[in-house]
């Protein structure tokens, strides 16, 4: 049979349409199967867009779970050109008189005039001590270290030394001031107050290093019968202010340790004269927390509604409308915010109660009136209704935090061991005589971070030689680094160098050095405790001063400062709001509630592309079988032409009858 190129070219019919026609037809499956999955892809961006909004709702109540959100206080000063203030929600509200009678300066000390600012002074190295002249004394400031600079011959200069001085880092700037006569440089220490005052000395190149002359040039030293060759321009003196009539001397102008909670950062005197500080509930915050709760709730429940409403005018349903899942968490969450709390003594139990109420949408609203009398009330504590609060009968013992966990309830504390310090207290008096090279080495590990000191060489009381020790350990760049410090003390002229961190990581070694033997013998060395005790008759777990509850007490962290063994009291607790829909929303999200939906979703998509692959493959069939036989009829359609011609030719050739 003749096969032809083009269908529809020996029978004349649109092949290629027909089949088109036909395969339509055949494609309703299909088109069955892309609206299936079209719906279903609407439900799955449905679960998704609920599944954000419920993460983002759990995102906004876990921050509204921190109490801070709720007990913030400000702070405002009378006359604002006196002083800055801020506080923190430990502050207590109330007012406090403040005299301010001097500011705390820094000392500066000047050389003498030198011609050019590249005059060659000498080489060597300086070294600059912190520390109080006082009666004729210098006493070492403990808490930082004494720092060596090296003069080399090739920054000698004076424009050499100021920047010598400023690279060094050393808790001083160097500057050169020109005052119509010569150069002169001036070295000024950081920091202000009177125990950080200056005490520079020099190992002069020369060979001299109390004279006039080379790098002794810049040596300064206010105690009796001590040489200075540098003089002071302003003394180094600490602040000194009256609160509610207390008198009160600090080494800065910046406070944050003489009123608690408060920071007061000085900024000039009224000496004289009184300015009032008052601290204040902020309420503008506790509201806006609120007011960011009720958000936070609504615009879950506008996404929930959307998703599911029903309009009963068009008769129309949304993509989710009647859907188990949607309905189980709407429920949870309105059942969780009807539910009255078990309160941690903040006299409140319910939402209505500072006029948060649902309205007929399901939404939430607040009522400003009854809030603001709320807020007014001193027995009411607003922070209780939303946050994780724990509140103690111990001033001795602070509530931390806790777990999502722990619950509601009122726990008694007992403790059995309190924490303690890493010690290294020596067995013999200390030597007195510290000699370079000799015994001015020690080397030392404090919580396991190493450093080694050199004592400065010189005769010593025992005071002052805890305080050269501490100095030096607390300004090694190791120990400083890790945020470690020690306290070195005497006693009969034993030393005892004690870690300021409490717990069984705490510890202090003496692991060797030239000084070891003479100052402290065969040291005892004890390692830190941590606090231990039980919550509720249930041993609790002890870390430094951090006791953490087990059982019904799981995650509450309590910080044991001080006092004595035995009972401490009791600590009322209770989730807030905040953290019980943060709880609530975590379950839905971690036992997969939408998640679940999501993945039955998924593989139903999955099956109806498994289903389509199969329809494509069998469509590719048919066509091929319609095709297969139109061209057959083609064919047959063009031979049985093409024979009618062939008879027709022939029948005109034959003779006509008349």
């Amino acid at each position: 049979m003749q096969t032809l190129a083009s269908p529809g070219i020996g029978s004349g019919l649109d092949v290629n349409s027909i089949v088109t026609q036909l395969m339509t037809l055949e494609n309703r499956p299909l088109i069955a199967l892309d609206t299936k999955e079209a719906k279903l892809q609407t439900r799955l961006s449905a679960f998704g867009a609920l599944k954000g909004a419920l993460s983002a709702f759990q995102s906004s109540v876990a921050a509204l779970a921190d109490p801070a959100k709720f007990n913030s206080i400000t702070a405002t000063i009378s006359d604002p050109t006196l002083a800055k203030v801020s506080a923190t929600s430990s502050a207590v509200v109330g007012s406090h008189s403040l005299e301010i009678q001097t500011l705390a300066q820094s000392q500066k000390l000047k050389s003498a005039n030198f011609e050019t600012t590249s005059t060659a002074i000498g080489s060597g190295t300086l070294t600059i001590q912190f520390g109080t002249y006082n009666g004729g004394a210098f006493t070492l400031n403990t808490d930082k270290a004494a720092q060596s600079i090296v003069i080399s011959s090739n920054n000698s200069s004076l424009s050499g030394i100021r920047d010598a001085i400023n690279q060094a880092d050393a808790g001083v700037t160097a500057s050169i001031v020109n005052d119509g006569s010569g150069n002169r440089l001036v070295i000024a220490s950081k920091d202000t107050g009177v125990s950080n005052a200056l005490k520079i000395t020099a190992i002069d190149s020369d060979g001299n290093n109390s004279d006039n002359v080379g790098l002794s040039q810049l040596i300064y030293d206010a105690s009796m019968g001590s040489a200075s060759n540098l003089v002071e321009t302003v003394a180094a003196t600490n602040a000194n202010f009256i609160i509610d009539g207390i008198s009160i001397s600090k080494a800065s102008n910046k406070i944050s340790d003489a009123v608690e909670g408060v920071t007061i950062d000085l900024l000039k005197t009224n000496s004289g004269t009184t300015t009032t500080l008052s601290l204040a509930q902020d309420t503008a915050s506790t509201q806006s927390a609120i007011t960011s709760f009720i958000k936070s709730f609504n615009d879950l429940n506008k996404t929930i509604v959307n998703l599911s409403k029903y309009d009963a005018t068009t008769k129309q349903a949304s993509v989710l409308t009647g859907d188990s899942t949607v309905r189980s968490i709407q429920t949870s969450l309105r059942n969780e915010l009807s539910n009255p709390l078990t309160s941690a003594g903040g006299g409140l139990s319910l939402l209505s109660e500072i006029g948060v109420s649902f309205q007929a949408d399901g939404t939430l609203s607040l009522d400003q009136t009854k809030l603001s009398k709320i807020l007014s009330d001193p027995t009411k504590d607003v922070s209780t209704l939303f946050a994780s609060i724990g509140k103690t009968t111990d001033s001795q013992v602070s509530f931390i935090g806790a777990t999502s966990d722990t619950l509601n309830g009122r726990y008694s504390l007992d403790i059995t061991q309190m924490a303690t310090q890493g010690t290294a207290l020596g067995d013999s008096v200390a030597s007195l005589t510290i000699n370079s090279g000799s015994n001015d080495a020690l080397d030392l590990s404090i919580h396991g971070t190493n450093t080694n000191i050199t004592i400065a060489a010189g005769t010593y009381t025992a005071v002052s030689l805890a305080a050269e020790i501490q100095s030096k350990i607390n300004g090694s760049s190791a120990i400083a680094s890790a945020g470690l410090k020690v306290s070195v003390t005497e006693s009969a002229g034993i030393l005892k160098i004690s870690s300021d961190q409490y717990g069984s990581t705490s510890t202090v070694s003496i692991t060797g050095g030239s000084a070891k033997v003479s100052l402290f013998g065969i040291p005892v060395e004890t390692i830190g405790l941590d606090v231990a005790g039980s919550i509720n008759g249930i041993a609790a777990k002890g870390s430094g001063q951090i006791l953490t509850g087990l059982g019904d007490s799981s995650g509450l962290a309590l910080n044991i400062s001080g006092g004595s063994t035995g009972a401490r009291g009791e600590i009322n607790f209770a989730h807030g709001f905040a953290a019980k829909l943060e709880k609530l929303a975590d379950n839905m999200l971690d036992n997969r509630l939408i998640d679940s939906r999501i993945d039955g979703i998924n593989s139903s998509i999955k099956d109806i592309n498994t289903q389509r692959e199969t329809l494509n493959r069998r469509l590719i069939s048919v066509e091929e079988r319609i095709r297969a036989q139109f061209t057959a009829l083609d064919s047959m359609v063009a031979s049985m032409t093409q024979t009618s011609n062939f008879l027709q030719q022939q029948l005109s050739k034959l003779p006509t009858i008349t």
